[in-house]
């Protein structure tokens, strides 16, 4: 065995990431999952709508727009839970 010395380590050098703002964030998670933002956009008119109708007497109108609106949230939260399942299986191929 020769006892020369040890062969120079080289560093590894670490992966560099973009600065990422909040608008291209949203434009990024809107593209991977555009059902989450129509979801959310949906459930806000509804509510706004809903609460309209309740300012103006409309009980019957009102009363179906709250439960419109439910039907909405549940929309989104189904939207999110897809887009995690989606991308983790993509992550596994």
């Amino acid at each position: 065995m020769a006892a020369g010395p040890p062969p120079p380590l080289d560093p590894i050098p670490l992966p560099t990431f973009t600065e990422e703002g909040f608008a291209e964030k949203f434009l990024r998670k809107t593209r991977e999952n555009p059902m989450v933002p129509l979801g959310c956009l949906c459930t806000v008119g509804v509510l706004a709508y809903g609460v309209i109708c309740f300012k103006k007497g409309n009980t019957r109108r009102s009363q179906l727009m709250m439960r419109a609106r439910v039907v909405a949230q549940g929309f989104t939260i189904a939207s999110v839970v897809g887009g995690m399942m989606a991308t983790a299986i993509k992550s596994r191929q």
